[in-house]
């Protein structure tokens, strides 16, 4: 589709509200296109109007929204609100031509439960929360509730927190095999085997420096995760060695998780189990995305569900505090019918923390390059609308929640846990609440000062052998995290 814009330059709003109506549209600005937005923003002394025109097939359509942002605090704040009037105008038009609303309404961002969270803190009831994302930005029933829920355990996590709290990542950027909807800077240990140790030479340096920065700057780690990647793609020797270094060199007693992700079944053995409790670990991740055979052979994985059965009643053996299992709705091959029996499933067998994601069609993935087919959006929500329900009856609630770029049906992913399991780095992240010190090839720290609404972000190199070649960049990295909590008071 052809965007063309007038009075504004607010590239990124107008093309989340594309994707969000017209999934299979993508952002054209150079040459001609028979689908067009053209997208204008007026500025008044006080009101300001937005007006978008779309035609697509033929038929053509107008979105008016108008609005006084007078009464913005500053400029960041005017900015997101003439933001929000483009995002407005766009999403009337698009619902008059297509004759559909989506289940976010006019919300496009990836984090919907930080504007129900300021809804609350601003003093609004849930109720009256309710009302603003019913009447200005036209979300369901059932999101609006999602949201508002997010936000409410949002808030709780935050009140918990101390100004130099953060929480700590490590990245293991190796797999057994690439997935079909992948995208992640991984490598499969097939054939970067190699690598491993030398990538794990260049963490243990990493972290002694980083500790040590930890130390000097009077920083408290308040959760702990290690990602991927598959983690458990290490050996238990390895993962052993790991884990001790951090211990060794992280003081890691007041964090209130400490979670490794043991995302593939074919990497888990009772050893690494063992290891993993001995270390202190309270939360494995146990991730087979379906329980279905013919699905997951569709999305390259080497192991059946028989395996993750056994994986799991490994997991029951070594006695873990916590267990989270990870569902995708919108796999090839899978059906509504399909993911109810592994959504059943998984709930049977007794996981505390279940995400349930839905399908994102990344430009890297083999789904998108090979172009294999996948269920329809009405199919994706069928999923969804049975998830919701089904996990409330086994008595687990959301506690967070957030939106990437295409996803199908531009839905959301959501962690549901039963009481007191809350996964609270999935909360401290999504809902920006502090500091994300990662380290590793891939990480991105992401550096929040809460006081002056700041955030700034620093990233390690993406690949492993760029990780291990170039150390200057992990210390160019850690003289800005210096600099930035020199700033916090």
């Amino acid at each position: 589709m052809k965007l063309i814009f007038q009075g504004h330059d607010y590239q990124y709003a107008v093309e989340q509200s594309l994707l969000a109506f017209f999934p299979k549209e993508r952002p054209v600005y150079q040459g001609e296109d028979p689908h067009t937005a053209r997208v204008s923003l007026t500025r008044g002394k006080k009101l300001h109007t937005a007006v978008t025109v779309l035609t697509v097939e033929g038929r053509t359509a107008r979105g008016v929204a108008r609005g006084d942002v007078s009464g913005a605090e500053n400029d960041y704040e005017r900015e997101r609100l003439l933001q929000r009037l483009v995002k407005l105008s766009f999403f009337k038009a698009a619902r008059d031509l297509t004759g559909r609303t989506p289940a976010w309404g006019a919300l496009t961002g990836i984090r919907p439960a930080k504007l129900a969270g300021s809804l609350l803190e601003k003093g609004l009831t849930p109720k009256a929360a309710d009302r603003v994302l019913r009447d200005t930005y036209f979300v369901s029933p059932q999101r609006r509730r999602l949201a508002i829920e997010c936000a409410q355990a949002g808030l709780a996590a935050k009140a918990g927190l101390e100004k130099r709290d953060i929480s700590l990542y490590v990245g293991i950027p190796f797999c057994p095999t690439r997935c079909a909807y992948c995208s992640f800077v991984s490598n499969s240990v097939e054939k970067s085997f190699h690598l491993v140790e030398p990538y794990l030479e260049a963490l243990d340096r990493e972290i002694d420096s980083a500790a040590g920065m930890v130390k000097e700057l009077g920083l408290r780690v308040k959760s702990f995760y290690m990602g991927g990647g598959t983690p458990t793609t290490l050996t238990a020797e390895q993962m052993d060695r790991l884990l001790g270094r951090l211990s060794e060199q992280f003081d890691l007693s007041g964090v209130l998780e400490h979670t490794v992700e043991a995302g593939r079944p074919d990497t888990i053995t009772e050893e690494k189990l063992r290891v993993l409790r001995r270390n202190g670990v309270t939360r494995v991740s146990i991730n087979p995305q379906t329980m279905a055979d013919n699905v997951l052979a569709a999305i390259g994985r080497r192991h059946t569900a028989d395996d993750i059965r056994a994986a799991m009643a490994l997991v029951d053996r070594v006695g873990f505090p916590h267990v989270n299992m990870d569902l995708i709705a919108g796999l090839p091959e899978d059906t509504p019918e399909s993911f109810r029996r592994s959504l059943d499933e998984v709930i049977a067998l007794g996981a505390d923390n279940i995400t349930v994601h839905t399908l994102s069609l990344k430009k890297g993935s083999r789904i998108t390059l090979e172009g294999t087919r996948i269920p329809t959006e009405e199919e994706v929500s069928a999923m969804l609308d049975y998830a919701d329900p089904a996990l409330r009856a086994a008595g687990l609630s959301p506690y967070y929640l957030y939106r990437q770029k295409y996803m199908s049906g531009s839905f959301e992913n959501v962690g549901w846990c039963r009481p007191g399991a809350e996964g609270w780095y999935n909360i401290y992240i999504m809902e920006e609440l502090h500091t994300i010190l990662s380290l590793g090839a891939g990480g991105s720290t992401k550096l929040v000062d809460p006081a002056r609404d700041r955030i700034e972000r620093a990233f390690n190199l993406k690949y492993p052998q760029e990780y291990i070649q170039r150390p200057e960049k992990i210390a160019e990295n850690q003289r800005a995290f210096r600099e930035f909590y020199q700033e916090v008071t």
